[in-house]
């Protein structure tokens, strides 16, 4: 029997497609120590969480991991190329998801809503209508674009509505559509009055928004992270939320969970998510299917749609053949 490894459970309809067609487990915790202990017979595994590079060298019947979902950080590509195993994603399934959050947080914090929906809430009526004489339009504002993939065309197409300004920083400035501004990553950061990260985490981007950006965005700029936290000088950004000069949405962190400690917890201009950017329950059935999609190609034989390692093509034919 074909046998199939999820890190995490997955939308009804496609745990029971997979049911019917392999044997499906999930792992008892998305954590290194269960995915070691419990999925190392997976012919396939699915990814929704870090994975050790050690478990790659000891799946012996692995021929693939495909990431329900489109950032690869989260597999060690290397150790994964080494090892004969093929590497597939699902880009762009959860982009327009990504990007509704993305315009949800902005219009949250220019409205400020946590802090109206709290005086309201505990100090009455008035008092929480006097909370919209600072609120603002998102309407005639400057969105950046930091990263112009699937999320970033997603949240510019969206955006188009809003009457906003729309700049981005990309490593293909000649691949933008003709009402975006191509900037340089300091001219972004300091001209947009909501920016939002939505570049993959590489080592070009890890850190990208440092002490030095973090001081050059302007008074009154939102901040919104549904990249990866690394993006972020976390350290960096922390007095620049306490003084109060800036507000953020952040739904990724350098390190997850979120410490119970960490100041963010407090801050009422920061708008705190798990992580959940790109998941409805309409985004997981589609990233759902399309992985079944790719984890069914590869048990028949076939390479993934979307292979993100093709360079492991003759090592992978020599483990199995056809």
């Amino acid at each position: 029997m074909r046998r199939v490894f999820s890190t995490h459970p997955l939308h009804p309809d496609v745990t029971a497609r997979l049911i019917a067609a392999t044997e499906y487990g999930v792992a008892s915790a998305p954590t290194a120590a269960a995915i070691m202990a419990e999925g190392l017979a997976a012919d396939v595994l699915i990814v929704r969480t870090n994975i050790p590079p050690a478990y790659f060298a000891q799946a012996r019947n692995l021929r693939a991991a495909v990431r329900h979902g489109a950032g690869l950080d989260m597999v060690p590509m290397q150790v994964a190329t080494a090892a004969g195993v093929l590497v597939a994603n699902v880009p762009g399934a959860n982009a327009s998801t990504v990007a509704e959050h993305a315009i949800f947080a902005a219009i949250a914090l220019l409205r400020q809503f946590r802090v109206m929906d709290a005086t309201l809430r505990s100090q009455g009526w008035t008092a929480g209508r006097n909370t919209s004489d600072h609120n603002r339009d998102l309407r005639g504002r400057t969105l950046g674009i930091f990263g112009f993939g699937n999320i970033g065309r997603a949240l510019h197409r969206m955006a188009q509505g809003f009457g906003v300004k729309i700049a981005s920083h990309t490593r293909r400035p000649d691949s933008l559509p003709s009402d975006v501004t191509p900037l340089s990553l300091d001219d972004l950061v300091a001209t947009a009055d909501v920016l939002v990260l939505c570049a993959p985490l590489t080592d070009d981007t890890r850190g990208a928004l440092n002490a030095a950006r973090i001081a050059s965005l302007k008074p009154g700029a939102i901040l919104i992270n549904v990249s990866r936290g690394p993006i972020i000088d976390t350290a960096a950004l922390i007095p620049a939320l306490q003084s109060g000069r800036i507000s953020a949405a952040l739904d990724v962190f350098d390190v997850q969970p979120l410490a119970t400690d960490s100041p963010l917890w407090s801050l009422p201009n920061v708008m705190l998510t798990p992580h959940v950017a790109g998941i409805t329950q309409d985004s997981m059935w589609r990233m759902g299917q399309v992985t079944a999609d790719e984890v069914l190609r590869i048990l028949d034989g076939d390479l993934p749609q979307n292979f993100c390692n093709p360079d492991v093509e003759g090592h992978y034919r020599k483990r199995f053949p056809r």
